[in-house]
């Protein structure tokens, strides 16, 4: 039988009202006395040697998006999930627990909540969540990243990149630096894992030049003149390549566009720790509303563009075509990890504007709001200093307005 869900609560041991987790700190807190209560340091994944950075990431040849965190060494603690075995959730009723969620009815989102609670708002869209769809069967979360960035780091980062936007209103920024609050949100992901032995045939392509002769008008007068033509030659190509996926990550929910999810990124999953129902005290969980099965199928045609950039490079020359590919993927395990966004929903007009903020390096992404106020006051202070530089123009005699044609003098 799938493992019912544990309302999870942490009493101060000072005083024994409920502890909350502080975003950016490994502790927990307590709002009544102040008593700070340390949360035991989970395993986390190791980097394979050298520090942090751009190196480590693979990116889609295409979109340059980022599609993992090659981590090198793992945590054993970390558990990687064989994807069969998730996919079959009726035959590993140990990988799930029975979760109780709030479904909000305008962006679809769902939010994993306790017995006590039964209405809220929407921290994606800010849609009044009254909705309770009953308890759901859920892959349980195997890893977790904590909140690294505090809710007034993370409000400064969405305050300067509002500040930046071009014909935003003021009334919104105004809005949205009035304190009001941001909610801290796990976010879930899938990640996968593969090893992939691909085949391949297709054509190589060098470029080399040609000398031919064109007739050409020179001083009146029709000559031959040599020119280089570049020309490619192309001869077959085929072979194997290989590469390992390391947690290829999928947003395994559809409350935020794709666009959003994809600003957010990268994520530096070599601070993934084992998932703990600690780090959730006083904040929200979304569940997955993508399935595994759909995740799959994501990753596996994120991995694809991969493997066909790979093949071009093993192929060489100057072009590439690529007429067949086929791909065997061995050892495919997944992961279902939260990771952390703070996000902030504002009515504004009688319009939602939502915002989201990485919890871990502060990246932003939100909708673009614009005011019509701002664009026809430039609209008009353009066209009122064109026509300032026409009467300017036109005074220095430089123009002449009156002919019927505007005339300028010197040409």
């Amino acid at each position: 039988m799938p493992t019912p869900q544990t309302e999870h609560r942490y009493p101060c041991d000072r005083c024994g009202a409920s502890l909350r987790f502080q975003p950016g700190q490994q502790v927990l807190i307590c709002d009544w006395c102040g008593h700070r209560q340390t949360i035991g340091q989970g395993p986390a994944r190791q980097t394979q040697g050298g520090s942090e950075g751009k190196d480590a990431i693979l990116a889609d040849p295409e979109t340059g998006r980022a599609l993992q965190w090659d981590a090198g060494h793992k945590s054993p603690e970390l558990r990687e999930i064989p994807l069969e075995q998730g996919l079959r959730l009726d035959a590993a009723w140990d990988l799930a627990a029975t979760v109780r969620l709030l479904s909000c009815p305008n962006c679809g989102a769902q939010m994993e909540v306790g017995d006590r609670i039964h209405a809220t708002a929407c921290p994606f869209c800010a849609t009044p969540v009254v909705t309770d769809t009953g308890t759901s069967r859920k892959i349980k979360p195997q890893g977790i990243m904590p909140f690294r960035l505090t809710e007034d780091q993370a409000h400064r980062a969405m305050e300067e990149w509002l500040g930046n936007l071009w014909f935003a209103p003021s009334g919104l920024i105004a809005y949205a630096r009035r304190g009001r609050r941001m909610r801290g949100v796990y976010s879930p992901y899938w990640t996968f894992d593969a090893r992939t032995r691909s085949s391949y045939a297709g054509q190589r392509g060098d470029h080399y030049y040609e000398t031919v002769w064109v007739t050409q008008q020179i001083d009146g007068r029709s000559k031959q003149v040599a020119r280089q033509v570049r020309r490619t030659r192309w001869r077959p190509a085929q072979g194997r390549i290989a590469r390992d996926f390391n947690d290829v990550l999928v947003l395994a929910s559809a409350s935020l566009p794709r666009k959003f999810s994809d600003g957010l990124t990268p994520w530096d999953l070599s601070h993934l720790r084992t998932y703990a129902p600690d780090y959730l005290a006083g904040l929200e969980a979304e569940a997955y509303t993508i399935p595994l099965a759909d995740g799959h199928k994501t990753a596996r045609s994120e991995m694809a563009g991969v493997i066909l950039n790979d093949a071009r490079r093993d192929i060489g020359g100057d072009e590439q075509r690529v007429d067949r590919i086929s791909t065997d993927h061995l050892d495919e395990t997944f992961k279902h990890v939260l990771l952390p966004v703070w996000t902030a929903a504002y009515r504004y007009n009688g319009k939602s504007f939502r915002f989201v903020v990485n919890g871990q390096s502060g990246r932003v992404m939100g909708e673009r709001p614009w005011s019509v106020w701002k664009i026809a006051a430039a609209v008009i202070a353009g066209l009122v200093a064109l026509a300032a530089l026409l009467y300017l123009a036109d005074a220095g005699g430089y123009i002449d307005l009156n002919a019927g044609d505007v005339v300028i003098q010197g040409f």
